[in-house]
């Protein structure tokens, strides 16, 4: 048996399509199925597939619902300053190897989003 991939699921507290916006805007994501009451979104980019089980956010942040990874998180950050996100853990360099920040998405989901420092 292989897992082929693995969706995170986010029950929409306001409109599907505030959602899909603010993840689109925010991370670049094309719908690639919208069935009015399920959009699923992607990156042309492949992925591991992966689960993290936590008992802390680390640095003394929240456990976050989401880890996105991206290549720029400066931009990202700065995306997210630009339209009003509410900032839960601000950008850091982490000691193990990350530079991150913690956003709320409309839902209320905690996105830690994230580049490994190189």
């Amino acid at each position: 048996m292989t897992v082929l991939r693995i969706v995170a699921n986010i029950a929409a507290t306001t409109t599907v399509p505030d959602i899909r916006n603010f993840y689109s805007e925010l991370f670049g994501l094309d719908p690639i199925m919208d069935l009015g009451w399920i959009v699923t979104l992607a990156s042309r980019e492949t992925a591991v597939p992966q689960i993290s089980i936590l008992s802390e956010g680390g640095s003394g942040a929240p456990v976050p619902d989401l880890s996105i990874e991206v290549d720029n998180v400066d931009e990202v950050y700065r995306r997210a300053r630009e339209i009003g996100c509410k900032v839960v853990h601000d950008l850091t360099d982490e000691p193990w190897g990350v530079r991150r920040f913690f956003i709320s998405d409309p839902t209320g989901k905690l996105i830690n989003v994230l580049s490994h420092l190189r």
